[in-house]
């Protein structure tokens, strides 16, 4: 039973393209060997790819009727299961490529839902994952009715087509309301944490699918987060504390990876988990150097974090995969282009005691230094300032103490206003 299991056949697919519209055929190449590796993460064999050069999208058939036959004939050939899309389909142009291929076909987006539902292991990603699914089947909810097609809509069509259709539109609208609702309750839960939270300097690792940020959270925390070399490995947000030589310490947050053309619900459903990162001090941009598009998918990063609006939020570039990378050189360029940077190798473990020297750099620039003049016989007041603050200097005059500290800005706060509560002389400056 167990060898039958190992040796289940992978659906056979075929990837299709489109150059000249959105892209050149460079990138529409670039693109699909992309997708090649989420039809991988998905339990696929990609049997064949299939481009097509074109200066406008056919509205009925995407690649036009000719091309789309000459699909079917190579599906039919190749014994291929599953077509895959790499753009996003209209549900018309869905519906007409699977009757004339008679074949399973997908789109991108739905391929990248299917990744995420088989990836899902909270009670979050797992909410999260459903309410993207149904917003995506909604518009093509008429597929699933297909026997009732010519039943639907127009007048002398008030059959029970059109009534299961609405009933089911309904069902669907109601269960999106419900998950929203449950979202809303995980997501006032995750404020709560990130409250508890607010006193420690966060860090969020982002960056593209597949860089290695789970490999990174593992080497500077021994969180034993899931590694595997594919793409979307990991979904949920995690969180753990990474500990400095010096004693101090951060927070640091890993969130589920981007990639080009993530469906904008996807983002939407998932916003909750990339809040996270909303919350953070500092993003560590991690980048795979080593990848031949790093740039690209550098630019696809940043777009989604415009559209978090994390514009403002300091970023530390971390060039990972420098273990593997030929061409040295582009270190030195890289490092003059993107400042700040460090670059290292998270799998092999290599300079990230750099790394962790520049997180906490910018831990250090964040923090106000502090002159308390207080009476020496004033324990109590004396503990206070040391639970909140990193005392650096401390000196006796008469029957008062002076004490030299750095303080972030949250606890700085709090201890201004205990400073005025008890009557201590307090100076303030910047890190």
């Amino acid at each position: 039973m167990l060898e039958e299991l190992k040796t289940v056949e992978k659906e056979r697919a075929i990837l299709v393209g489109v150059s000249g519209v959105h892209a050149d055929r460079w990138e529409t190449e670039e693109h699909l060997n992309e997708l090649e590796q989420l039809a991988d993460t998905a339990g696929a064999q990609v049997v064949d790819t299939i481009v097509q050069d074109r200066k406008k999208l056919d509205s009925a058939y995407y690649i036009g009727r000719g091309k789309a036959e000459y699909l079917s004939h190579v599906a039919q050939e190749l014994k291929a299961q599953v077509i895959i899309f790499d753009d996003d389909l209209t549900p018309a142009q869905t519906k007409n490529l699977s009757n004339l291929l008679d074949k399973k076909v997908i789109d991108r987006s739905a391929l990248i839902l299917d990744i995420f539902a088989n990836r899902a292991q909270t009670r979050e990603a797992r909410t999260q994952v459903e309410l993207a699914q149904l917003h995506y089947s909604l518009p093509r909810l008429t597929r699933a009715w297909t026997h009732l097609s010519r039943q639907v809509g127009g007048i002398g069509t008030r059959g029970p087509g059109e009534t299961q259709l609405e009933v089911d539109r309904r069902l669907i609208r109601r269960r999106i309301q419900n998950l929203e609702q449950d979202l809303e309750k995980i997501e006032k839960q995750r404020k709560l944490r990130r409250r508890n939270r607010s006193d420690v300097y966060k860090a969020a690792l982002v960056g593209y699918t597949n860089v290695g940020k789970s490999t990174l959270l593992n080497a500077l925390t021994d969180a034993g987060v899931f590694v595997e070399n594919r793409l979307f490995a990991t979904l949920d947000a995690t969180v753990r504390e990474m500990q400095f030589s010096d004693g101090k310490s951060a927070v640091l947050i890993d969130t589920v990876g981007f990639i080009r053309k993530l469906p904008h619900h996807l983002v939407a459903s998932f916003r909750s988990t990339l809040e996270e990162t909303l919350a953070a001090d500092l993003l560590l941009h991690q980048v795979d150097i080593s990848h031949p598009d790093f740039e690209g998918q550098i630019k696809t990063v940043r777009s989604v974090l415009h559209d978090l609006e994390l514009d403002d939020t300091p970023v530390l570039y971390v060039f990972n995969k420098i273990d593997v990378l030929e061409n040295k050189n582009l270190i030195h360029a890289m490092r003059e282009k993107y400042a700040p940077a460090v670059f290292i190798s998270a799998d092999r473990q290599m300079f990230l005691d750099d790394l962790k020297e520049k997180i906490n750099n910018f831990i250090r620039a964040g923090e106000k230094v502090i002159r308390f003049t207080l009476d020496a016989a004033d324990g109590e007041s004396m503990a206070k300032i040391y639970t909140l603050a990193e005392v650096t200097e401390r000196t006796y005059e008469n029957d008062k103490v002076i004490l030299w500290s750095r303080a972030s800005v949250a606890n700085a706060e709090k201890l201004k206003y205990f400073a005025d509560l008890k009557g201590w002389s307090i100076e303030t400056m910047a890190g």
